[in-house]
C-alpha cells in the first residue's frame, strides 16, 4: 500500500509574493477569489484563516510590494550627490523597474485599484493617500535641494514635484500598456532636461 507524501507546508511568505503579483496585474478589483486560491495554491477557507479577507490581503500585499519593489525608487533620491543625479536617478530607475522581466508592467501603488472601486473604497482611497504622500517626498527633496543652495531661492518646487511626479506615474500606465523601455528612458530624459532648464532659466 502506497504512503501518501506529507502535506506541504504552507509558506505564508511565497503565497503573499503570488497574491501580490495576482492584484499588482489584475488590480484589485479584477482579482477574484478564485484568481488568488489558484496562484496561492490554497482553499478560500485557507486564504482567510491565513489573512482575514481579500481587503486585508491586499493591504498586505501592497505592503509586501512597497517594501521589495518599490523602495529602491525612493531611497535613491536621497542618496544621490546632487539634486540633478537624484532626479535622474528616480526617473530612470521608475523607468526600469516598470519594464522589468518576471514582473507585471507599470506600478502597483499606481494601478492596483481603479478609482470607482464598488468593493471597497479604502482601498483606492488608501493608495491615492500613498501617491499624495510619495508626491510630498519627492517635492520636500526639491525643497532640500533649495535650501541647500543647489536651486534657485525663487524655484517653484511644488511645479517641478508636479512634474516629475506627473512623469512617473505615466511612466507606469505607459509599461502597462506596452511601450517598451527605451522609450520611457529616452522620455524620462527628456522630464530631467526640463528639470534643469527650470533651475536655470534666467531671473
Amino acid at each position: 500500500m502506497a504512503t501518501r507524501g506529507r502535506p506541504r507546508k504552507f509558506d505564508r511568505e511565497e503565497a503573499l509574493e503570488r497574491a501580490m503579483r495576482v492584484f499588482w496585474s489584475k488590480t484589485y478589483e479584477g482579482t477574484s477569489l478564485s484568481d488568488l486560491t489558484s496562484a496561492m495554491g490554497i482553499n478560500t477557507p485557507s486564504l482567510y484563516a491565513a489573512f482575514g479577507s481579500k481587503q486585508e490581503l491586499f493591504r498586505e500585499a501592497l505592503a509586501h510590494y512597497v517594501e521589495n519593489y518599490h523602495n529602491g525608487i525612493w531611497t535613491g533620491l536621497d542618496e544621490a550627490p546632487s539634486i540633478f543625479d537624484a532626479v535622474r536617478f528616480f526617473l530612470t530607475r521608475s523607468a526600469e523597474a516598470y519594464c522589468m522581466t518576471g514582473q507585471p508592467p507599470g506600478c502597483m501603488v499606481v494601478l492596483g485599484a481603479q478609482h470607482s472601486c464598488t468593493e471597497d473604497q479604502s482601498v483606492p482611497a488608501g493608495l491615492s493617500e500613498m501617491r499624495k504622500n510619495n508626491l510630498l517626498q519627492l517635492q520636500a527633496r526639491i525643497e532640500q535641494a533649495k535650501e541647500e543652495g543647489e536651486l534657485p531661492g525663487d524655484f517653484d518646487t511644488a511645479a517641478a514635484a508636479t512634474m516629475l511626479f506627473s512623469m512617473q506615474t505615466g511612466m507606469s500606465v505607459l509599461a502597462r500598456d506596452g511601450v517598451c523601455e527605451d522609450a520611457l528612458l529616452a522620455a524620462a530624459d527628456q522630464c530631467v532636461e526640463a528639470f534643469r532648464a527650470m533651475a536655470n532659466r534666467p531671473r
